[in-house]
């Protein structure tokens, strides 16, 4: 069978997009571990300790959703599968997203190869899908704690050293690589909607999450140095996201304790940067969480300066509150622009299998059709 350009050219990107995520997957843990290594060895316990358990727990949930999709896929799909034997064995040893890296790479090769027809190359849609969303929850439970845990160290110790540096370097990397990707899969998996064009729109969709995740990083680091009781505040802000998951009623997940759990981890999600969690309009949700976010987060540089006024001779402190400030007003302004002018909208192809749990983004309503995980998913 002769493989259409398109479709070659595609899965040759992907093949590509699946090589750098691997890689990205690997600086981000490896360097983290690296540098764990090195607070032990300078006697900084609590530090190195911290460090490990973000890694452990980003890990210990990022295995545990992965399993469980292996196993949601083998009832539907016997062919191709993991016994349940070899699926506990990789995700104990904490390697299944590997395992998943592994296997894409492999059928993405072998379509290379053979010239698969169009039903193969939505199966590599969905393994790249599921490999996204999971980067996304390593993402935020893992890479953007890291980097708030390395800032604080930083301004608070000033304790620097060139593998802080370069840990940092890859959880931003990481971050902004997880981001696009995620974007994109997704659109890709859901086919009645438009894709995503490269080129514009993604640069300044990346463009919106970064400019507003990064001064939220900050300004969290910021409270922190003002008061370790400041994690109490993050703690409630992560209660309330959670809450909202609960009214919502999210459905992700088959098994009710991993739904409470993914319940938690949107949570944690909806601290850094806000997600559509249903697939409905949230304009209004969106615009009241921005608020929110802007006005906290200029606080934090206020308070410290007020409650800790030796803080204004910092070399830091006058950088670190314009920073706060531009990068905020340049996030919502790349917000504003994206979706007034550059998000995708309408119809896209004809869909493959079943409807978004929520409404189409032109409007109508979905028909009541059984929902994939991936329609389930956060809603960006």
């Amino acid at each position: 069978m002769i493989m259409s350009s398109s479709r070659e050219k595609y899965i040759w990107f992907r093949c590509l997009c699946t090589v750098l995520g691997l890689l990205f997957y690997f600086l981000d843990i490896g360097s983290d571990f690296l540098l764990s290594v090195q607070y032990f060895r300078s006697g900084h316990v609590t530090w190195a300790v911290l460090t490990l358990v973000f890694v452990l727990v980003g890990s210990l949930c990022i295995q545990a959703f992965s399993y469980a999709w292996f196993k949601d896929d083998s009832d539907s799909n016997k062919e191709d599968c993991l016994s349940t034997c070899h699926l506990i064995g990789i995700h104990v040893l904490q390697i299944g997203i590997c395992i998943r890296y592994i296997q894409l790479l492999k059928k993405s090769f072998k379509a290379l190869r053979s010239g698969q027809n169009e039903q193969d190359e939505n199966e590599l849609i969905w393994l790249a899908t599921d490999l996204s969303m999971l980067r996304m929850f390593e993402m935020f439970l893992e890479s953007i704690p890291q980097l708030i845990l390395q800032t604080y160290i930083i301004l608070e110790h000033n304790h620097r050293s060139n593998l802080q540096y370069i840990s940092m370097a890859v959880s931003f990397v990481s971050i902004a690589w997880a981001t696009v990707d995620y974007r994109r899969c997704l659109r890709k998996s859901l086919t009645y909607l438009k894709e995503m064009p490269i080129g514009i729109p993604t640069a300044v969709y990346l463009s919106y999450k970064i400019f507003t995740i990064t001064p939220r990083i900050l300004s969290l680091t910021l409270f922190i140095m003002l008061s370790n009781f400041s994690i109490v505040s993050m703690a409630c802000i992560w209660l309330l996201g959670t809450i909202w998951a609960f009214l919502e009623e999210t459905s992700f997940c088959l098994s009710r304790a991993l739904e409470y759990l993914y319940r938690a981890i949107v949570g944690v999600i909806l601290i850094f940067t806000f997600f559509n969690i249903k697939g409905t309009n949230t304009k209004v949700h969106m615009t009241l969480y921005y608020i929110f976010n802007l006005c906290h987060n200029l606080s934090a540089p206020i308070l410290l300066f007020l409650l800790k006024p030796e803080s204004e001779k910092t070399d830091y402190f006058l950088p670190i509150l314009f920073f706060i400030l531009v990068s905020n007003l340049m996030g919502l302004g790349f917000l504003g622009l994206y979706y007034s002018l550059l998000h995708p909208r309408g119809h896209g192809k004809e869909k493959i299998g079943d409807e978004i749990d929520g409404m189409y983004e032109t409007g109508g309503t979905a028909p009541e059709t059984k929902t994939t995980r991936f329609e389930r998913f956060l809603q960006i």
